[in-house]
């Protein structure tokens, strides 16, 4: 009975990850500089912000355990393309250098820049799979994806399923009752996160 009772205390304290460091790949300062991406992302309004969830350890994690190596290799290098992009755009001021209207308009310019990307990637692999859709050996051409898609889909992704994101930014009843279907929506109203 004891030994159940230590085991499941080093289970629940391996549980909470206080440090700020993720394996060999991330390190503070990236986890520091991506909490800033993602902030300028989802920014503080009515509700807490991705920095106030530490999105940048959710990303990190993520893309340490779920990514591929290409993938993990385009996202580290989105952290210099960030930086390159703003000292180009702001006088030689890093990201992290920039005021938070800086920071708004980097990232608008760099998530126009990839959804033109995004889009001339599906039409590539869309005119490829039209041109082989009858040989069932083809294999797809692999196109790399983009280093600020990946960044904006974990900010949302982390954002929205954190404590925060689920009890502050959307509806959050702990036990639900029964299916409604024909619930009344007023204007203004949140999304539902149960």
């Amino acid at each position: 009975m004891g030994g159940s009772l230590i085991g499941a205390e080093y289970f629940f304290s391996g549980c909470k990850s206080t440090t700020t460091e993720v394996g060999d790949l991330f390190d503070a300062a990236h986890i520091a500089f991506l909490n800033e991406v993602a902030d300028t992302i989802l920014p503080t309004t009515s509700s807490p912000g991705a920095k106030a969830a530490n999105v940048g350890h959710f990303m990190a994690v993520m893309v340490r355990d779920c990514y591929s190596a290409p993938d993990q290799k385009i996202f580290l290098k989105g952290f210099k393309q960030i930086d390159d992009a703003s000292m180009k755009q702001f006088n030689k001021k890093k990201f992290l250098e920039l005021t938070p209207d800086q920071r708004n308009t980097m990232l608008s310019l760099i998530d126009t820049e990839q959804r033109d990307f995004t889009l001339q990637k599906n039409k590539k692999l869309e005119a490829d799979m039209l041109q082989y859709k009858d040989d069932p050996t083809h294999k797809a051409p692999e196109i790399p994806n983009h280093y600020f898609r990946m960044m904006k889909e974990l900010t949302l992704l982390g954002y929205f399923t954190s404590e925060i994101g689920a009890t502050k930014a959307l509806r959050y009843i702990a036990v639900p009752g029964h299916y409604d279907g024909a619930l009344p929506y007023k204007k203004g109203d949140k999304a539902w996160a149960t």
